[in-house]
């Protein structure tokens, strides 16, 4: 029997986001490089940045303007598919293809998605809300983080059903978060990381109304509980 490709048993939405990552970038690279483009190219990663990326400043016209420009808008959801270099695409991309692939067979293809978009827009409102210089919000860490706050619900769930302790879910948020603050305590931190914690909650908080049985069985289990 011939065996089953690996990147077959990927749900089509987990890869068609990676590619979408990937994508990007490899455009990005090959303007950079004068291949394509023209010379106009090689500033590309700068202005799409501007064009795509949020930032307190957009949130601020939204908020206050009452501008629902869909140039404004779009803001929201496309700044995750702008990143700054090789090193994060290649960390968002994979963490996309392995978080993705375990929520996709938990909550579904189309609620993957709906768990990605609703972690972006989570991260970039609490960027707009709490940031208040006009550093760019961009990258596809605050979504990437959505999914480890679904798979950390998924487990936590997992964890009760086998009786054991329910905290031991939130590791990897916890080492995630102890290893930015190395970082940040050795190099000095950006406040991107308001939108990655942000999108953790918001896919945790969304995956409680998506995880089968939906926001009733969660009811039910806190009633078990009291």
């Amino acid at each position: 029997m011939k065996p089953e490709s690996p990147v077959n048993t990927l749900p089509p939405v987990v890869i068609a986001l990676t590619l979408l990552i990937v994508g990007i970038e490899i455009a990005l690279q090959l303007g950079n490089q004068g291949m394509i483009g023209g010379p106009r190219a090689v500033g590309w990663r700068l202005e799409w940045v501007e064009q795509y990326g949020f930032s307190a400043r957009v949130f601020e016209v939204i908020v206050t303007q009452g501008d629902y420009s869909l140039h404004l808008l779009r803001r929201f959801v496309t700044y995750p598919f702008i990143n700054g270099d090789l090193t994060q695409v290649a960390f968002c991309a994979a963490l996309t293809l392995a978080l993705g692939k375990f929520t996709a067979e938990y909550y579904g293809q189309i609620k993957v998605l709906v768990i990605y978009l609703v972690a972006a827009i989570a991260g970039a409102v609490a960027f707009g809300l709490l940031v208040r210089d006009p550093y760019p919000l961009f990258g596809g860490f605050p979504p990437v983080y959505g999914l480890i706050g679904a798979y950390t619900y998924a487990l936590w769930l997992r964890l009760g059903t086998a009786g054991q302790n329910q905290l031991l879910a939130f590791r990897l948020i916890g080492v995630l978060l102890l290893i930015q603050l190395i970082f940040g305590l050795l190099f000095g931190s950006s406040p991107i990381w308001i939108a990655e914690l942000a999108g953790f909650f918001g896919g945790f908080a969304v995956s409680l109304i998506l995880a089968p049985g939906g926001w009733t069985a969660f009811l039910d289990r806190m009633r078990q509980r009291s």
